[in-house]
């Protein structure tokens, strides 16, 4: 009796070609296909204190702020009370009213003779501090709790 030899020779040939897929890694190319690490922060301007880019639009958020505040009490001789009054000073824009800042929200009090700028993030962590302002235009950070004006000011 002849024995038909075609499927052992698709087996093997088969078996040729997919058993590089489902051979075991070696350490070497387990690293390299590892999941790459999260891309580390570049800083957008010499001495940046930002951790993140998050931080680094919360900090900017906060600075157009100031500088509109700083503004508009040599102008009118007392700070704005709310955010829309700041509108078309400086830079601060009509969007910028809105507190949802990403992955911040802004919370901002106000006064004639003062004011309080804050920055929340949505989940706290060392890339992701909250900022303090008030009207000596310092800007205060801290990583594990709310910041105040206690907090250690931004460098």
């Amino acid at each position: 009796m002849k024995r038909n030899t075609f499927p052992i020779f698709i087996l093997t040939l088969a078996l040729g070609l997919f058993a590089p897929l489902f051979a075991q890694q070696t350490p070497a190319d387990q690293s390299q296909s590892s999941t790459p690490a999260a891309p580390t922060y570049t800083p957008k301007f010499k001495g940046d204190p930002a951790h993140s880019d998050s931080e680094a639009a919360a900090l900017a958020y906060m600075r157009v702020v100031i500088r509109a505040q700083s503004q508009f009490n040599k102008h009118y001789d007392h700070y704005a009370t709310t955010l829309p009054e700041l509108v078309h000073t400086g830079s601060f824009t009509r969007r910028m009213v809105d507190p949802n800042r990403g992955d911040y929200t802004a919370s901002f009090k106000g006064k004639k003779d003062s004011y309080i700028l804050t920055m929340t993030p949505n989940h706290m962590d060392a890339d992701h501090r909250s900022f303090y302002a008030e009207e000596d235009g310092k800007i205060h950070a801290d990583a594990d709790k709310p910041a105040d004006d206690q907090s250690p000011v931004v460098k």
